[in-house]
């Protein structure tokens, strides 16, 4: 089986679609999660062309090629398009788990077109797994070096106008009565790689109380440009706006503090606003709690 898609099996095998794509695939059901589909871990075995000296869109085997491209056909037949704009991001095996993250540690490719782009993107992934930065995560870890399950996922990109990443505890200090919110404007890569210094917000769990808020000065956002993204500046009169109304904020505490119910333990998450709805991108533990 080399290709599942999000919602498909409601808790599917970590060990063959990753952590990443294991929790939004048990989440699709219930929350508004963007769709997708997923190469698995046995795709990476069975579909690679190992003569590297091929172009790097034939370093996957036919049948594979024509698996992606048919299930990319699917999935803008869901979006209602010709051909959707998706997000290109790894799954390893032992990502998003209860003591690595690997956040930031394998590419992802955004606002990618196409089913070759889709192909060339899914196999960067599947390269980047092998990067000097993402061996010695693994070293730094204690993971295996050899066997690197990878999964990728390929699933619609929201063109946010607002992200934010929420976690259901404080990862600074531990408390676990404490919600934090970092929200900027533009998609959320911005906040993720730290080329912006977002708005925070602390928030007692109990009634939702903000205790802490810092209104910061955004300058540089993440915005979609043609075949990927650029950092732009962020319109002078917006850069000292709060980002969320109070209506978001609440609505992406609430979402934090269902997911940690559903999840049985405290959650990072990733999540974005376009057109007034709420998305969940992205949900996995918090590494950092004891």
């Amino acid at each position: 089986m080399h290709i599942l898609w999000l919602g498909e099996v409601a808790s599917p095998e970590v060990a063959l679609v990753g952590g990443k794509v294991a929790n939004l695939s048990r989440l699709a059901a219930t929350h508004r999660v963007p769709p997708g589909f997923c190469l698995t871990t046995t795709a990476l075995d069975d579909g690679l062309n190992r003569d590297m000296e091929h172009d790097p869109v034939e370093w996957m085997l036919p049948t594979l090629y024509d698996s992606v491209a048919h299930a990319y056909s699917d999935l803008a037949a869901r979006c209602g398009g010709d051909a959707p704009v998706v997000a290109v991001r790894s799954s390893a095996a032992d990502e998003d788990g209860a003591t690595a993250s690997f956040a930031g540690q394998h590419d992802t490719y955004l606002n990618i077109t196409g089913q070759q782009q889709v192909v060339e993107a899914v196999i960067k992934c599947w390269a980047s797994a092998r990067s000097p930065r993402a061996i010695e995560y693994r070293r730094r870890h204690g993971l295996s070096l050899e066997d690197t399950r990878i999964a990728v996922l390929v699933q619609q990109m929201v063109p946010a106008g607002v992200s934010a990443v929420v976690f259901s505890a404080n990862p600074i200090t531990g408390n676990r009565d404490e919600l934090v919110v970092n929200a900027s404007w533009g998609l959320g890569e911005s906040i993720v790689s730290g080329t912006v210094t977002p708005d925070t917000y602390i928030l007692r769990k109990p009634d939702l109380m903000v205790l802490m808020e810092e209104i910061a000065d955004k300058e540089m956002m993440t915005v979609a440009v043609p075949g990927g993204t650029t950092e732009v500046p962020v319109p002078q009169a917006a850069r000292t706006q709060p980002a969320l109304t109070h209506a978001e904020l609440d609505d992406v505490a609430r979402l934090a503090l269902s997911l940690e119910a559903e999840m049985g333990w405290p959650v990072d998450i990733e999540c974005a606003f376009c057109d007034e709805q709420l998305y969940l991108l992205q949900c996995r533990p918090i590494t950092t709690l004891r």
